[in-house]
C-alpha cells in the first residue's frame, strides 16, 4: 500500500460524526479538506490549493486540494480492485447498505444543512431540502431489486432467452455547486447499487457535504474503495473523462463544462450523461388561481436566490395575467435576504462575487435593451453581513426574446416577465427556446392543461406547479439544449445508465434429463 494509503483518518465508531473527521489543518492555519481514498481520509500532497469561502462573510471555510495524478490514479486503482468484490455481492447486500445510509444520513441531516449553509449560501430550510431531495434517491435505492429484474422468455421448446443488468464498473460523478448534497445523491447511490464503485469530484466551492456523505458511507460499512472522492478543477476533469478505467460519466452543471465532458468522455469510449443550462418557463393564463399562481412563482424564482437548474426564471403572462404582475413585485419585496442561519431569512447570498457580478450585468442589460426593472435587487447590503454575496429579488417586465436576459440563464434571484397574446404564442416562444428542462402552465382549465402538456416542448412539465422535478421513482428528464446523451439521472432511467444488459439463451433438452434417468445397459452393444 502506498504511504498515500497508509494515512488513516480518526472516524468515531458511534453517535455523530465530528467535523475533524473530515477537516485537518495540515501545514496552514486554514483547515482543510481531505480525499477520501480506499476508505481513508487522506491528506493531499498538492501543492495548489482552492478557498472555499462563506458566501455571506468571504471568510475561508476550508482549503480545497487540487489532487495530484498520483492520487487521481490511487483512487482510480482503489476504484478499480474494490469492483472485482463489490460486483459480486448480492444485491440483497447493496440493498440493506443503501437502508443504512439512508438512516444515517437522515440522522445527520442538520449536519450536512449547516455545511451546505456555510459553504453554498443557502439559508437552512433551503439547505434541508437539498439533503432530503437527496435522500429520497438513496431510499429510492433501497428497492434496487425490482429495478434489476431482468425478461425472460421461452423462446422455442427446451430453450429459454432471458436478461441480466451487470455494473459497468468504474464509474465518475462531477458535481455542481448549487446542490451539494442532492447531486451527489443523484450519482453515487445509484452507482453503488447496481454494483459499481465511484470517483466523485464535489464541487470545488463546496465540498463538505459530500465529505460527511462519504463518513456516512465508511460509517454504514460500504467497502473501501467502492467510494473514492477527488477534488480539483479542470486536470482532475480530464482525468476523469479519460482514464480507461472509468466506463461512464455523469455531470450536472453549465453549458461551457458540460459540452466539453460530454465531447471528451464520449470521445474516450465512455458513456455519459449531462445536465446542462435551462431557462424555465411558466406560462399563466388568465383563469388561473390567482393567489396560488403568484405565491407558486415567488418561490420558484427566488429560492435558494435562483440558483436553481429548475429556477423558475420567465413567467409568460398571457392576456390579462398581467396585471398580477405588480403584486408578484410587492410581495417579493417582503421576501427576507439574510445570512443562511439567521431566522425568517427567505434566501441567502449568491455563490461567488464573480456570480452576483454577472447577474448584475444581465439585469443592466435588461435596462439597456429597453426592458422595465420594475424591482431592483442590486446594491442589497444586509448590516450583519456588509460583505455578502447579496443581491435581491428581481423583476424585469417588458423582456422581448432577443434580450440577453432572456437569452442567457442568470442563475440568480431574477424574474423575466414576458406578455403573450394567446397561449398559442406562449407556447410559440417556449417551444423556441434552446433549452427544455422545465415548463410549467397555470391554469383553471383542463382542456388547456391538456394542450399545454402534450404541445410543449420541455422534458419536465408542471400543470399547477411551479418546479416540476420528479421524484426519483421516476426520473430527471430534462431534454433539448438541457441535457447530453441518451439516458437520464436516477430512477429507472439513471439505473439504465449504470448497468448494461447481458442476453443469455439455454438449451436444456429434455431427452437429456431422460436418458440420464434411464436404466443402465449391461449388455454388449449392438449399434441397432
Amino acid at each position: 500500500m502506498s504511504k498515500l494509503l497508509s494515512i488513516k483518518a480518526a472516524l468515531p465508531c458511534c453517535g455523530r460524526l465530528t467535523r475533524s473527521a473530515v477537516f485537518s489543518r495540515a501545514m496552514s492555519t486554514q483547515p482543510t479538506t481531505k480525499l477520501f481514498i480506499n476508505g481513508e481520509f487522506v491528506e493531499s500532497q498538492t501543492s495548489e490549493w482552492i478557498d472555499v469561502r462563506n458566501p455571506a462573510t468571504q471568510e475561508i471555510v476550508t482549503r480545497v486540494p487540487k489532487s495530484t495524478p498520483h492520487e487521481l490514479n490511487e483512487a482510480a486503482h482503489s476504484a478499480q480492485l474494490a469492483f472485482g468484490e463489490w460486483k459480486r455481492t448480492s444485491v440483497l447486500t447493496r440493498q440493506r447498505k443503501m437502508l443504512d445510509l439512508q438512516h444515517a444520513i437522515r440522522n445527520n441531516m442538520d449536519r450536512l444543512a449547516e455545511s451546505i449553509v456555510h459553504e453554498q449560501g443557502k439559508v437552512m430550510g433551503d439547505a434541508r431540502g437539498d439533503v432530503l431531495r437527496g435522500l429520497q434517491v438513496v431510499e429510492n435505492m433501497a428497492g434496487i431489486t425490482e429495478y434489476l429484474l431482468g425478461h425472460k422468455l421461452e423462446v422455442s421448446a427446451d430453450m429459454d432467452t432471458y436478461t441480466v443488468r451487470e455494473p459497468l464498473g468504474v464509474v465518475a460523478g462531477i458535481c455542481p455547486f448549487n446542490f451539494p448534497a442532492m447531486i451527489p445523491l443523484w450519482m453515487f447511490p445509484v452507482a453503488l447499487a447496481t454494483g459499481n464503485t465511484c470517483l466523485l469530484k464535489p464541487s470545488e466551492r463546496d465540498p463538505g457535504a459530500a465529505m460527511i456523505l462519504a463518513e456516512l458511507c465508511d460509517q454504514v460499512g460500504i467497502p473501501k474503495g467502492v467510494l473514492n472522492i477527488v477534488h480539483g478543477a479542470h486536470d482532475t476533469v480530464n482525468f476523469l473523462t479519460a482514464d480507461k478505467r472509468v466506463r461512464a460519466v455523469s455531470f450536472v452543471g453549465g453549458d461551457k463544462a458540460g459540452k466539453y465532458i460530454y465531447e471528451r468522455a464520449t470521445q474516450h469510449g465512455k458513456r455519459c450523461q449531462a445536465n446542462l443550462g435551462a431557462k424555465n418557463h411558466a406560462v399563466v393564463l388568465p383563469d388561473a388561481d390567482r393567489e396560488h399562481a403568484i405565491n407558486a412563482i415567488i418561490g420558484a424564482a427566488f429560492g435558494a436566490a435562483g440558483q436553481r437548474c429548475m429556477a423558475l426564471s420567465v413567467a409568460v403572462f398571457v392576456g390579462d395575467s398581467a396585471d398580477w404582475i405588480p403584486e408578484i413585485v410587492e410581495r417579493a419585496k417582503k421576501l427576507q435576504v439574510n445570512g443562511g442561519m439567521e431566522e425568517g431569512a427567505d434566501l441567502g447570498p449568491m455563490i461567488s462575487p464573480e456570480a452576483l457580478h454577472r447577474a448584475e450585468s444581465l439585469i443592466q442589460s435588461a435596462v439597456d435593451q429597453g426592458a422595465s426593472l420594475v424591482l431592483d435587487g442590486r446594491g442589497l447590503k444586509v448590516a450583519k453581513y456588509p460583505k455578502g454575496n447579496f443581491l435581491g429579488p428581481t423583476v424585469i417586465d417588458h423582456v422581448q426574446k432577443s434580450m440577453d436576459c432572456y437569452q442567457q440563464e442568470i442563475f440568480g434571484p431574477v424574474l423575466t416577465c414576458v406578455r403573450a397574446e394567446s397561449m398559442d404564442d406562449a407556447l410559440e416562444l417556449v417551444n423556441s427556446n434552446r433549452y427544455g428542462n422545465g415548463a410549467s402552465v397555470f391554469t383553471r382549465s383542463g382542456a388547456s392543461a391538456r394542450r399545454f402538456q402534450s404541445e410543449v416542448e420541455a422534458g419536465q412539465v408542471g400543470i399547477n406547479v411551479p418546479i416540476p422535478v420528479p421524484l426519483p421513482m421516476f426520473s430527471f428528464t430534462g431534454n433539448k439544449g438541457s441535457f447530453l446523451g441518451d439516458t437520464n439521472f436516477y430512477g429507472r432511467a439513471g439505473v439504465s445508465f449504470y448497468t448494461q444488459l447481458k442476453t443469455i439463451t439455454s438449451h436444456w433438452r429434455k431427452q437429456d434429463a431422460q436418458a440420464m434417468e434411464a436404466k443402465a445397459s449391461v449388455h454388449m452393444p449392438t449399434h441397432s
